[in-house]
C-alpha cells in the first residue's frame, strides 16, 4: 500500500499522550500475539429492549468510524458509538464537545474516552460503544496473500464495519440510524450497507466525523484504543530490549516510533534502528506498506527466494525414497540415504 503523507501538525495530533487513559478495549494478550478482536462496552440499562422485539427500545443513533488507516506501525480500529437519537446533538456536541479526533489534542480525546468508561457519568449511562481491532500483523498478511486472493484494506474495513454494527443489534439495541465517515466513494459505500442493513436509514458522508456528532464519538473511541494499543506494543518491545541499551523511553527519545505513520521521521527512525534483517520486526510493523517493503528488500533484508510452485506436480511420498539417477551405481546405500559423502576439496 501507498504510503499516506502528514504534515508536522498532524503528525502531533496523532501521536499518542505519554500518559494515555487505557480504556477497557484494549486486549492485552491479543494485541501483544498480534491478533485482531473486537471489544463491545455492556449496553446501557436505558437502552434496554425486549429481548424478542429489538424495536420496543429506545430509537438510537450509530455512528462508525475508524483510526490508524495509513500507519505502517500499530493497528487499524474501527469504532461505533451509539446513544439515544434525541440527546446526540445536546450531549455529544454541546456538552462534552466532541469533535474529530483528528482535531482534539490526544489529552482532550484520553480524557473524554475516560469520561465515557467511568460509571455514574452522563456517558457511561446513556452511551453504548465497540471496537474492532485490525492487528498490523493481519492487515499485512490479508493484503499480500497470493494473487486472486488479496484481501484489501477497503474490504477488510467494510467487513469490520458490518460485524460491529451486526453485534450492536444483536445485543437489542433498537438502531434507526447510522453513520458513516466514508471509505472510498460515498454512494457506493452506502449502498453495500443498504443491501446488509435494509430496515436501517444509512448515511455515509465525506468528513462525517466533522459533521455527526456520533461519528466525532466513534472516532474517540477508535482513536484512542489505537493510542493505547500503540503503547502496549510499545512498552512490550522495550521490555524485550532491555538488555540492547533501551532502558527509558524518556531518555532513548530517538528509538520512540512517535505516531507509527511513515512520514514521521521518529518511525522511520525507529524502524531503520530495529530491523531484523529476515524477520523485519514483531507483530507492531504491516509489512503490506512500502515502507517496510522498501527497508527489507533495499536496506540491508536478506533476500529470500521462493521456489515456484508447480500445479502441475504429481510427486508421490516415495518419489524422495527412490533413488537419483545421477548418484554411482556402485554408491553406498547407506551413505546415499543421507547424502553424497562431499571430497576433501570441500574443505
Amino acid at each position: 500500500m501507498e504510503d499516506t503523507p502528514m504534515d508536522d501538525a498532524n503528525i502531533a495530533l496523532e501521536t499518542p499522550a505519554a500518559d494515555v487513559f487505557v480504556p477497557p478495549s484494549i486486549h492485552r494478550d491479543e494485541t501483544l500475539r498480534g491478533e485482531s478482536y473486537t471489544h463491545f462496552s455492556p449496553v446501557p440499562p436505558s437502552l434496554a429492549a425486549n429481548e424478542s422485539d429489538a424495536s420496543t427500545g429506545v430509537p438510537c443513533v450509530l455512528g462508525v468510524d475508524e483510526a490508524g488507516r495509513g500507519p505502517v506501525l500499530g493497528p487499524m480500529v474501527y469504532g461505533v458509538f451509539y446513544l439515544p437519537l434525541t440527546d446526540s446533538e445536546p450531549l455529544l456536541k454541546t456538552t462534552h464537545h466532541f469533535d474529530d479526533s483528528k482535531v482534539l489534542t490526544p489529552a482532550v480525546r484520553s480524557s473524554l474516552m475516560e469520561t465515557l468508561c467511568t460509571p455514574d457519568t452522563d456517558l457511561h449511562s446513556s452511551c453504548g460503544w465497540a471496537i474492532s481491532s485490525l492487528s498490523a500483523r493481519d492487515i499485512g498478511a490479508n493484503m499480500m496473500r497470493p494473487a486472486g486472493a488479496t484481501y484489501n484494506l477497503n474490504a477488510q474495513a467494510m467487513d469490520a464495519t458490518a460485524a460491529l454494527i451486526h453485534g450492536v443489534l444483536a445485543r437489542g439495541v433498537n438502531v434507526r440510524e447510522i453513520y458513516v465517515d466514508t471509505i472510498g466513494q460515498p454512494a457506493a459505500y452506502q449502498r453495500r450497507l443498504e443491501r446488509v442493513f435494509p430496515t436501517v436509514r444509512i448515511t455515509v458522508a465525506k468528513k462525517a466525523d466533522s459533521l455527526y456528532p456520533c461519528v466525532s464519538a466513534a472516532s474517540v473511541c477508535a482513536k484512542v484504543t489505537r493510542d493505547a494499543a500503540l503503547e502496549v506494543l510499545y512498552e512490550a518491545w522495550a521490555q524485550n530490549n532491555k538488555g540492547a541499551g533501551v532502558e527509558d523511553q524518556e531518555t532513548e527519545d530517538a528509538l520512540f516510533w512517535g505516531s507509527g505513520y511513515p512520514s514521521d521521521a521518529r518511525c522511520v527512525a525507529w524502524l531503520k534502528q530495529n530491523m531484523h534483517p529476515v524477520f523485519g520486526w514483531g507483530p507492531e510493523c504491516r509489512f503490506s506498506w512500502g515502507t517496510a517493503k522498501d527497508m527489507l528488500e533495499a536496506k540491508g533484508g536478506v533476500k529470500v527466494e521462493w521456489p515456484a510452485d508447480d500445479d502441475e506436480s504429481t510427486s508421490r511420498l516415495t518419489d524422495f525414497f527412490a533413488a537419483s539417477g545421477d548418484r554411482e551405481e556402485n554408491a553406498d546405500e547407506l551413505g546415499t540415504w543421507f547424502g553424497t559423502p562431499a571430497g576433501l576439496e570441500a574443505f
